[in-house]
């Protein structure tokens, strides 16, 4: 037998490493995390839970689940919120959006603009109580945790850079913004002529992809000239690592 076929399967192992890497996370900050979690199921739904999923009566809860999509919070004080940061805000996609807007500002946060229509789609913005802007779509075609929205200098160059780096579908949201299809969730993008500042310390600190092997991913991650900002690493029987994405966002690659 010769090392060819046997070198060309690791090498395909590698390749495909990155090719659809799915979308894990997006972690918020609040300065009580079981306080936050409760209010995103109250408004959003959701499913409670612990680290990676933990549940039990000594469980501390810090995210909701949205099917495979995990809103984490971290236990600080939140900062300056979303807006002006490369990630502007997230989409949750639900029925009824004028009353859940009007049971968001009676909670704690606030309303931005008024409700309007995009293709068939009612949608309105509010902003959480620890500064994360969400925006509230009624698209049936995806429910539960829908978008996240980018602010960048550059939105075409942004999308392409997480469609090479993460895979996804380059596509279009309703046939008409431009967009990576993650399949559990869509990342868009807006020009912003502003300075933009990074995510890490805001309300909305990261985001995260998940990998099945973290080492592997890494070594392509760098030869696509990827920066680290914490490198691969053992975490409570995980292994994380920090990357750098356009517009100073801050990207949770981890191997569950």
């Amino acid at each position: 037998m010769t090392k060819t076929p046997l070198l060309c399967l690791l090498g395909l192992a590698i390749s495909l490493s990155m090719s659809a890497a799915p979308y894990d996370h997006i972690h918020l900050a609040a300065p009580d995390s079981a306080e936050a979690a409760q209010w995103y199921i109250k408004h959003f739904g959701g499913r409670p839970t612990g680290f990676r999923g933990a549940v039990g009566p000594d469980v501390p809860i810090d995210r909701v689940y949205y099917g495979d999509i995990a809103v984490i919070f971290s236990k600080r004080e939140p900062g300056e919120g979303s807006v002006g940061s490369g990630v502007d805000h997230i989409g949750f996609s639900l029925p009824n959006v004028a009353e859940l807007v009007a049971a968001v500002v009676a909670d704690g946060g606030a309303k931005l603009g008024e409700l309007r229509e995009f293709q068939g789609m009612t949608l309105g913005f509010v902003v959480d109580p620890w500064g994360t802007k969400i925006e509230i779509i009624d698209d049936p075609a995806l429910r539960g945790v829908h978008h996240i929205h980018l602010s960048s200098a550059d939105p075409e160059a942004a999308l392409n850079w997480y469609a090479n780096v993460f895979g996804g579908t380059r596509d279009k949201f309703a046939n008409t913004l431009p967009a990576v299809n993650y399949g559990n969730v869509w990342l868009l993008a807006r020009k912003s002529d502003e300075a933009i500042a990074p995510t890490q310390g805001r309300s909305l600190d990261h985001l995260g992809w998940n990998v099945p092997n973290l080492d592997a991913a890494a070594t392509e991650l760098r030869g696509k000239d990827v920066k680290f900002s914490l490198e691969p690493r053992d975490f409570r029987g995980i292994r994380i690592s920090m990357v750098v994405g356009p517009d100073n966002v801050r990207i949770e690659v981890l191997q569950p």
